[in-house]
């Protein structure tokens, strides 16, 4: 089983990756000796192989895309124009530079993802009666949203490849933050009385996310 090997100065322990391209990353604390990633791997090889094909399934259903992307439940075709350096949306096609396309495809997902989250974040803190300071559409590896102390809020523009029903929850979810800053059963308790089905998008997250990708 092949892997890579990267130390980290924030690692606290050993932890394996699997990437959505079946590529295994050992990530080693700066101290740790180089032997126990491969004691991780051979301990973790069962959880290992089912990440894999998990990985491998993956593939495939982005490879079934062929040449659309999904949008808030919409399905978008991809125009490649010669010339052309920014995607544009034109009814339900997406016209993208006609070589390297991603950069301008993941520029125009990060404008869109600011037009959609400001409306559905003002909405919900008039709601809760509270305000935020500031607002980053970023690309978090594995988080959809954030919401720090001094009400800066982050989210990741990877959800517009979700449906509509996903951002709204992750939105409602960090908005409810401002008002309880833990998962307690306050917070739970909020969010629900303002998104009573909470439950089903957070599960879709947790099954659906890895194919939230380009």
């Amino acid at each position: 089983m092949q892997y890579t090997v990267r130390r980290s100065d924030r690692a606290r322990r050993v932890r394996v990756v699997v990437e959505p391209t079946g590529a295994i990353e050992v990530v080693l604390p700066r101290r740790a000796r180089e032997r126990e990633a491969a004691a991780a791997v051979a301990e973790l090889r069962p959880w290992i192989e089912r990440r894999l094909d998990e990985a491998g399934a993956l593939r495939e259903r982005l490879a079934a895309r062929g040449a659309t992307l999904p949008f808030l439940g919409q399905q978008l075709t991809l125009q490649p124009v010669a010339g052309r350096t920014r995607a544009h949306r034109r009814g339900d096609v997406l016209l993208v530079p006609g070589a390297d396309a991603k950069p301008a495809i993941e520029r125009w997902y990060r404008r869109m993802a600011r037009d959609e989250v400001v409306p559905r974040l003002d909405d919900a803190v008039d709601a809760l009666g509270v305000g935020y300071a500031s607002l980053r559409i970023a690309n978090q590896r594995t988080r959809w949203g954030s919401c720090s102390t001094t009400g800066a809020m982050s989210f990741n523009w990877r959800l517009l490849l979700a449906p509509p029903a996903i951002l709204d929850y992750v939105v409602w979810h960090e908005a409810c933050h401002l008002v309880h800053m833990d998962h307690s059963r306050r917070f739970w308790s909020l969010l629900e009385r303002h998104v009573p089905d909470y439950r089903t998008p957070r599960r879709w997250l947790k099954d659906h996310g890895a194919t939230l990708v380009l």
